[in-house]
């Protein structure tokens, strides 16, 4: 019945009579129209992706989680689904059909994605999302205005009922089996800690009671402040001590020993859907490990020749244990690393305009990541600018344990989270206004860390990598993404231990043991997301060869970049398409 009823919205979308230009005109001004009253929905049905946005309309609610809101979403993307289907595709203009066919791949995703209930799972030592990534909020968001404080207070009074509506998720995932691995999920308690505060001052969410605007004066600053430190004292601590309580007597004890995704229930079509989702390909988890266990071999190759180049005679696993432990490689102050990210940022920017036709007007800055978060974080990560402009891209960098974040590392972990990677591309994307509000803020994770990837490998074109222990970092970086490939697709499709997969990364690559763990416990976490980078990357770099040898001395890279992120994150067949017409356009052109 499902497949007939799916035949007849295609046939409905097909069977529009022939039209002309009045009748085209109306299948854009209503699928417009649908697209903004979706995007619309989405802004009210996530309250904190608006409020990231820089849109406050909505900055006094968390998201509702209850079931009713949840089924009720998911009968909204059904509707629109039905909508989409009744605007004669055909009659639309040819930017308009990939408009149409991008915002169509969206709702099939969350409408395919539903069936799985990851919203029973709404908490992740990795991925904190919800009241546990509010902290995030509290930095993302301008105070500007008294009701920017007031909508934060608000906010703040509404904790405790926001995490009891994730306690219902996390206890409705404990009878349907629909729970995270213990050994992941034992890094949640020492989080959970952090934020039992003795002073409410020491909240993460007290922080934008620290900095007023000048407009305000002094009795109205200590009024805010007062009355900021009572929420978090009789709503926000209350409500982590409530959720500490759950977690250790109930849910913990109620994780599963497993740690493929594919032990879940419809395990292996779930891990099958995350895969096809994250890499925008009908690739088989057999087939990216097959393509990581290559690509582990040919960059271990060229790991090999720097280790000769800089006259290590051990073996690689010497050489590894040298650059993990050698103090030259580390620097002894937060500050001190922070400062030297900053250089290398400054060193990058002005090259830019060698490889690129186009860049961003929106600047982007260094941080470091909030000291609740660094010990299960990342080295580094990339948070967007607003939308309207009023906050700047910034680059997070780790100073947790500074013992384990190596120099080496840097240069291409900066053009990755900065430029020319995820800034450089994700803020052009948010510059594309004629585009959608869909499509610039939204982004495909095979195109968005497949140019984070990509972009580290133009360090050369940039004046980066001249000390060979850099470029070795930079080959680090890669190899990390080529076993991600193996391990992702291991610990999930092919069920291996924990410890298979760490002695596999450790084997293979210089990062530090205590990254290796952190990053193996993300592929546990969050199945199929760590393939995104490496599938990604090497289809960027395969259309830029085929562009190579097909234009020869006419191949421009910098117009070959601007093609590449001018239609902003798009699937990877979509990026094929766009390059190949480029490629053919320019072949064309006389002389």
């Amino acid at each position: 019945m499902k497949k007939l009823m799916l035949a007849a919205i295609a046939a409905m979308a097909l069977a529009q009579p022939a039209a002309g230009a009045a009748t085209s005109a109306a299948s854009v001004k209503a699928l417009h129209a649908l697209f903004d009253s979706e995007w619309e929905r989405g802004l009210r049905e996530n309250p904190e992706t608006a409020s990231f946005l820089g849109d406050t309309r909505f900055n006094d609610r968390w998201a509702d989680l209850s079931p009713e809101a949840i089924e009720r979403s998911h009968q909204g993307d059904l509707v629109a689904r039905r909508k989409l289907a009744a605007i004669w595709r055909q009659g639309l203009p040819k930017d308009e059909q990939l408009n149409y066919d991008l915002f169509r791949k969206q709702l099939d995703f969350s409408i395919e994605g539903y069936r799985f209930r990851g919203f029973v799972m709404p908490v992740s030592p990795i991925n904190w999302s919800g009241f546990g990534g509010a902290s995030q909020l509290a930095q993302a968001i301008r105070f500007a205005t008294a009701k920017d404080y007031e909508d934060w207070l608000k906010r703040l009074g509404a904790y405790g009922a926001y995490v009891d509506q994730h306690i219902a998720l996390m206890k409705r995932g404990l009878k349907e089996g629909r729970v995270p691995p213990k050994v992941t999920m034992q890094r949640i308690p020492r989080q959970v800690d952090a934020q039992i505060v003795q002073n409410p001052e020491d909240s993460p969410l007290y922080a934008p009671f620290r900095n007023f605007p000048a407009s305000m004066d002094a009795a109205q600053q200590e009024a805010l402040r007062t009355r900021g430190r009572e929420a978090i004292r009789t709503s926000v601590i209350p409500a982590w001590q409530h959720f500490k309580q759950f977690f250790e007597a109930e849910y913990l004890p109620g994780c599963r020993d497993a740690i493929s995704a594919e032990t879940l229930p419809d395990g292996a079509a779930l891990y099958a859907f995350q895969v096809r989702l994250m890499t925008t390909t009908d690739l088989t988890p057999d087939q990216i490990h097959d393509i990581g266990l290559k690509e582990v071999e040919r960059i271990r190759r060229e790991m090999e020749k720097i280790k000769a180049k800089v006259g290590f005679a051990g073996p690689m696993q010497e050489f590894f244990t040298s650059l993990r432990s050698d103090p030259k490689f580390y620097y002894a102050k937060p500050d001190d690393l922070l400062n030297g990210y900053r250089v290398i940022a400054k060193r990058v920017d002005p090259e830019l305009a060698r490889l690129f036709g186009r860049l961003p007007r929106t600047p982007y800055g260094v941080k470091a990541i909030p000291e609740d978060e660094a010990p299960n974080s990342t080295t580094a990560y990339y948070y967007p600018p607003a939308e309207d402009g009023s906050r700047p891209g910034w680059f997070y960098a780790n100073t947790y344990k500074l013992e384990t974040r190596p120099s080496w590392e840097m240069e291409a972990l900066s053009l990755h989270e900065s430029v020319p990677g995820h800034h450089l591309q994700i803020a052009l994307a948010q510059e594309l206004g004629e585009l959608p509000k869909f499509r610039r803020n939204n982004g495909y994770t095979a195109f968005v860390e497949g140019w984070g990837l990509y972009s580290e490998s133009l360090g050369e074109d940039l004046g980066m990598y001249q000390d060979p222990y850099s470029k070795f970092g930079q080959l680090t970086y890669e190899m990390w993404r080529a076993v991600r490939l193996v391990v992702d697709t291991g610990i999930h499709h092919k069920r291996w231990t924990r410890e298979q997969a760490i002695a596999f990364f450790k084997e293979n690559a210089a990062k530090t043991e205590n990254d290796i763990a952190v990053e193996v416990d993300r592929y546990i976490s969050w199945p199929a997301q760590a393939l995104a980078y490496k599938i990604g990357q090497l289809k960027i770099r395969e259309l830029r060869t085929r562009a190579e040898q097909k234009l020869a001395d006419r191949f421009d890279v910098r117009a070959f970049h601007d093609v590449v992120l001018g239609s902003g994150a798009v699937p990877l067949d979509v990026l094929e398409r766009n390059v190949d017409a480029w490629i053919a356009a320019v072949a064309a052109k006389k002389g």
